[in-house]
Formats: C-alpha cells, structure tokens, sequence
C-alpha cells in the first residue's frame, strides 16, 4: 500500500487494516484551498500533523470546513521534499491509547506545502500570493519558542506580512502554538522588533508598524496547547510496515530530524485559542478546539504549569533520574511513585488551583494519572524531563507555595510532596542514585553553580525556587528529609514513609 494520491483509491486494502481514510473529495479540497487559503502554518513538525490536520481531518469529513491546510517549513527544508511532497502531503496519524490499542487514520487535510527559502523564488513567489489572499484568516506557528528569536527566519515572516500590508491591509490572525508562556506576545515582539528596524531603514512606511498593531487588522492571540506527540517508534514502524505500507523506514534529515510518513501521538489533545480572529475563522471548536478570551487562556496555562502536569513531571523526572528508571510510563507502574505524584496532584495540588472554567482541572489532572504519564507508547524520559530544573521549579512548586502562604485556610505545613521533591533535588545534585552508581545529570545553566554550593545555601536560592523557602520551616524540613536519603536505598525508604 502507497500512501499517495493514487495509493488510497484502493480504499478496500487500507480499510481491511483498520485505517480511516478522508471521506471528502480531496482532490477538490486542494483547487480550492490553492485558490482561496484560509488557514497557513509554519512549522512541518509531528505536534502539526497529529493535532492542528487532524482537527481539520475531521471537520473536512463532517463538511464542516472546505478548505484545508497549507504547511510550509522555514528550518529543515528536507521534511517537505523528502516526506510531504513524495507522499502528496499525505499523512498517517497513529493514536496511541493507554489500553493499549492503536488507532489508525490517513491525514488528507494539508492540501500543500511550501518551502520558506529566500534562494528559491518559485517557492518565495507562492507564499507571497498566499499572504496576498483575502480568504487567508489565520498563519500560525509551531516552531518552537527558539524560533521567535532566530532572526533569519522572522525575517522572511515579515517579509510575508509587508506583503499583507501592501496588498490593502488585509486583516489576518498571527497565532502562535508553541509550548510557552504567552506565545502570542513573544511572536508579535518579534514581529514589531524586525518592522521598526526595516522602517528606520527604509525599506517600509510607518504605516507598516500602524498596521502590525492595529487589532482590527492584524492579532497576535495568546494560546496554550498541550499534546505529546514524540519522534516515530519502532514499534508503529513495525506495525505500519506490517500491515503492508510502503516506505515507513524513518528519515533523518541532515539537520536530525527525524520524519517518517507516519506520525505517533497520544490521544489527549488541549489547544486553547484567545478568540481574537479579525478576518473571521471557521467553527474549529466543532473539531475541539476552545475559544476564549485572554484571561481564560492564561488560567488554562496556569493550571497545567503549576498543578495539573509539570509538578508531577518533575516530580518523576528527579525521582526516577535517583531510582534508575529511563521512562516516565515505567516510573507509573512503581506503587510509591505513583500515589506520591497522585497526591502531589489531588491532595497537594488541587486545593490552590487555578480553574479556567473551559477545562475541568480535576479531569484534566485525571487525564493525566490514568491517560497520559501510564501510557506504555510515550516513551518520555525523566532524562528529558529533568532537563532545565533549576528553571522550572519556580513556576511548578513556588507559586504552589505562594498560595498556601497567601490562604490563611492553609499552612504548608501540610505539604509533604513538595518538600520531599525539593529534597529529592537536593540529592539529584550530588550525581549519585540510590544505589550509590553515578550519573549523568541532565543539561541545566546552573548545574555546576549549583553542585558546588552546600544544600543549605542551594536553599537560599530564591531564584530557584521562586520564594525564599527560609520563611517559614520548608527548608528545615526539606533539609532533614534529605539528610534521611543520604546511603544506599534511603530514597526509597522516604519515598515508602510518603
């Protein structure tokens, strides 16, 4: 079985294998999304594919929308001619559930794709026309915060927007849906920077700069999106090539990408949008999608950062770096570990959470417990996890703090979790794990700052923590419980009292 154009006409061998294929007329989605663009993104990554083309995917199929998606990519030029292109922008979604079972659907959505290359003017011609569309209603980004501030490629995005600006102002919505903290922000700094520059310069009028910040015109909405979708596993390879598909083999680009014709995901999926669209949008929310407005975004935000998901990550992430475990899904089958993120969560957690009203926190922490972290086929590391701790902790264990100091209901005297992980890092930095072996601590700006200072004075640091944990008794508590774990199999044995 091919997967392109003509590969899924034989609609019988792929539907005998269990895949789902697009039930609209593709070939009629492609003329007229190439005539009329309504929606570009930036960015040809797994997140892309798995999450932003399948919602498309489905509402294509419901005839919701007629119009898919155009993708082009600004980094790794190879994803588009050595995946998308051979497979006509063709794309197999495996969504991997935590029972076990795999679903698998054929992604038809993307109707092109395009490569942001100054050098070639063919592929610089047609994203011009694209911004120069007065359907086009929303470019948006997953290029990693990273990307904001490589100046090379939000060069070549402004270009694209002056494009915009001199074809009439048309109005559009700039929309980032990267993983960090108010993205739209960040992207629409990014934006103005490079304008106010080309306007000193002279190579555009001040009205270009009017235009970038005139709401009515141009929108940079805030976004908090949430989704795994790892690198392609062996083991969806093996079963992709089973069922007969041809040239599943992963690529890897010469800048190490990884990229296959398929895409690996799990089946939890959150993309809240501030509903700032001035050229209007389609009804994705019949797709999952929440629109909402700014305030609401960033509770969103709050409450998985600070309670529902990343406390609990680096929780696991410390912990299992201490007790040699090498995947996040492993450390959920290991009894104390999961009742101490448990409680973490919905003792600990839950009683200064922040509720956005749009999402249940209480579900979306369940999701996460029973979904997400148990789920055999995310093969995330607490390796990974751990990387960058002494920036995170501020955010996922100091504003917990904060809160239980600012409730006079509450004392963090009845926080347990917290100062265990707090000592947990503690012993993290001497480089040792429960059995006394040495290793490897993940990449971190302040690791050697940190490993040469004493564990009091790492305690004091109140960028690193976020508060100053001397205000109250948190550092003398976290300071015996991590005298306790010092020798052999003494993690564990604190970990059993939790």
């Amino acid at each position: 079985m091919k997967l392109t154009n003509e590969g899924i006409q034989d609609r019988a061998s792929w539907e005998n294998k269990g895949y789902k294929l697009p039930q609209y007329d593709r070939e009629k989605m492609i003329e007229e999304t190439k005539k009329n663009p309504a929606w570009i993104h930036f960015g040809a990554g797994n997140i892309f594919r798995a999450f932003q083309a399948n919602v498309c995917e489905e509402l294509l199929n419901k005839g919701v929308i007629s119009t898919g998606l155009i993708v082009a990519e600004g980094y790794d030029y190879e994803i588009i001619e050595k995946y998308n292109r051979p497979s006509d922008n063709l794309s197999i979604l495996a969504t991997l559930k935590a029972d076990g079972t795999v679903e698998k659907k054929v992604i038809g959505s993307i109707a092109e794709s395009c490569i942001l290359d100054e050098d070639n003017e063919k592929e610089i011609e047609r994203l011009k026309e694209i911004f120069r569309a007065p359907s086009l209603q929303i470019v948006s980004f997953t290029i990693t915060e990273k990307g904001y501030k490589t100046r090379s490629y939000m060069n070549k995005v402004v270009g694209l927007l002056l494009e915009r600006y001199n074809a009439g102002k048309l109005p559009v919505s700039v929309v980032s849906m990267d993983n960090c903290s108010h993205n739209g922000d960040k992207l629409k700094e990014a934006v103005t920077e490079i304008a106010a520059e080309w306007i000193s310069e002279g190579k555009c009028d001040k009205g270009f700069l009017d235009y970038i910040n005139d709401e009515s015109k141009m929108a940079f909405p805030l976004t908090m999106i949430d989704k795994i979708t790892p690198r392609p596993d062996d083991t969806v390879k093996q079963m992709v090539v089973a069922d007969g598909v041809e040239n599943a083999e992963p690529i890897i680009t010469s800048k190490n990408t990884y990229v296959a014709n398929f895409v690996n995901a799990e089946e939890t999926e959150y993309l809240v949008l501030e509903d700032k669209f001035p050229n209007g949008r389609a009804p994705y929310e019949k797709g999952g999608f929440i629109f909402t407005d700014r305030e609401t975004v960033d509770k969103t935000e709050r409450m998985k950062v600070c309670t529902c998901l990343n406390p609990l990550h680096t929780c696991l992430a410390i912990f299992g770096c201490l007790l040699g475990y090498t995947t996040i899904h492993d450390e959920m089958d290991d009894e104390d570990l999961k009742r101490i993120v448990t409680t973490l969560g919905k003792d600990e957690g839950m009683k200064v959470v922040t509720d956005p009203k749009v999402l249940s926190p209480e579900e979306f922490l369940d999701a996460v417990l029973t979904k997400r972290l148990p789920n055999p086929f995310m093969p995330d590391t607490p390796q990974r996890i751990a990387c960058d701790t002494s920036q995170k902790l501020p955010i996922r264990f100091g504003e917990t703090i904060k809160a239980y100091r600012k409730d006079a209901k509450l004392s963090t005297d009845d926080l347990n979790v917290i100062p265990a992980v707090i000592a947990g890092y503690l012993r993290y930095l001497q480089g040792t794990d429960d059995e006394g072996n040495a290793f490897e601590q993940s990449p971190d700006p302040l690791l050697d700052e940190l490993k040469a200072l004493s564990p009091e004075e790492v305690l004091k640091r109140t960028d690193v923590f976020g508060v100053d944990l001397y205000e109250d008794n948190l550092a003398d508590r976290a300071l015996v419980i991590f005298e306790r774990m010092q020798g052999k199999g003494n993690v564990r044995r604190e970990l059993e009292k939790l």
